[in-house]
């Protein structure tokens, strides 16, 4: 969708600003530059709608080359959002969400219905804030207008220049969970600045990390954390890159154990006797259908005279609130540990109990992957070493 052709921008002082660029970005992908302040990510997105104009080389848009379309035309094509939103100030939510559609010439309703689909879909009721003006919404909601703005005309491309640098922590983590969701369903093709590698991993289907007014490294952010392909971006992403991989390594069902498993129904003299045939300390209790329950300890279904009374696992099974669908990060399913302080949590495929995750079994599936990448082999397939095999 876009292709950077060998492109380079020197400014008349014999600054340059970016050297010699050549990458492409995917239909549907977005991709993270990511970078120190005057790296020249700013500068590559800017070119794309040619708010600045490269000294050389070419960049192709959807197999057309940008330079041959007119500059206005170009950017009512391209979906543009910026840190500090700008919004017009004399103009309502909805008016300022059907800005580009007015400018394309739209029939006015049908650009206010599709602002309005636009607001709804980034979780402002359109009924509630349509009305109101920028300064009446906080920062976050005025970011959702902008990103719902930039989107009203339905553009293939999506450019996004720190736009969540301007609010709090707590509410760009929600933003770029929202954001998230709504590339899920959107899949546009997206260019995003930013210099918090953190937000570059958890967004970017790639990334590109730059140095000076080159890119270093372009790949998946697993591989960037993984293995960095120089000196520069291993002291770019920091020594903790093995932290931050755990946010982008997803759980696959290989890396689950297999527990003893109850069911609500069965007596306590089964439960005790699959325990011990297994020398475990618990069990995971499933219902009738195999839907995650919760658990039992040995304890509680070895306690002399449950099976006289005709007790069952349903009188002493406990909650089991500490679970994750499959495919949840690693980063989610430690945090969860940490939530519930939990020595394992249970990991589900829709309502199916696939296996539980421990601690161990997190650290390994970490290795695995760090090794898949650096070997160009499925996670499967890797063999680890470990303290007893040396």
């Amino acid at each position: 969708m876009i292709r950077f052709e060998n492109v380079t921008k020197r400014y008349a002082d014999g600054t340059t600003a970016v050297d010699d660029l050549s990458f492409e970005v995917a239909e549907g992908e977005l991709v993270t530059l990511v970078g120190p302040s005057g790296c020249g990510k700013t500068t590559t997105m800017k070119m794309v709608n040619r708010l600045i104009e490269p000294t050389s080389g070419r960049i192709v848009l959807d197999g057309e080359d940008i330079a041959a379309v007119d500059p206005v035309k170009l950017r009512r094509r391209i979906g543009y959002v910026i840190q500090q939103v700008g919004l017009f100030p004399h103009k309502t939510v909805l008016e300022n969400t059907a800005t580009v559609p007015a400018l394309l010439g739209w029939q006015r309703k049908k650009a206010r219905d599709r602002a309005a689909e636009l607001l709804d879909l980034v979780g402002l009721d359109p009924s509630v804030y349509g009305d109101r003006y920028p300064d009446q919404l906080s920062g976050g909601q005025r970011q959702r207008v902008g990103v719902a703005r930039a989107l009203a005309a339905d553009p293939p491309v999506l450019l996004m220049d720190e736009p969540f640098g301007a609010v709090d922590p707590v509410v760009r983590e929600r933003l770029q969970t929202e954001f998230l969701r709504l590339q899920s369903q959107v899949r546009k093709t997206v260019l995003l600045v930013t210099h918090d590698i953190e937000e570059a991993v958890r967004l970017g289907d790639r990334i590109a990390v730059y140095g000076a007014g080159r890119i270093e490294q372009f790949d998946t952010p697993a591989s960037v954390l993984g293995a960095p392909a120089t000196p520069y971006v291993a002291d770019f992403v920091g020594a903790d890159r093995g932290l931050k991989r755990l946010s982008v390594t997803p759980i696959e069902p290989g890396d689950l154990e297999q527990p003893p498993v109850v069911h609500l129904d069965d007596p306590l003299a089964k439960a005790a006797a699959r325990l011990s045939a297994d020398g475990a300390r618990w069990a995971v209790v499933l219902d009738d259908a195999d839907r995650l329950h919760g658990w039992i300890p040995a304890d509680a279904a070895e306690e002399p005279g449950k099976e006289a009374a005709g007790g069952t696992v349903r009188d002493h099974a406990r909650r089991m609130e500490a679970w994750l669908p499959v495919g949840s990060s690693l980063k989610q399913a430690f945090s969860t540990m940490l939530q519930h302080d939990a020595g394992w949590i249970a990991v589900l495929d829709d309502d199916r109990f696939l296996g539980v995750l421990t601690p161990a079994r997190l650290h390994e599936a970490l290795r695995r992957s760090i090794d898949a990448d650096a070997g160009g082999i499925a996670r499967a397939e890797v063999e680890l070493q470990t303290v007893a095999d040396v």
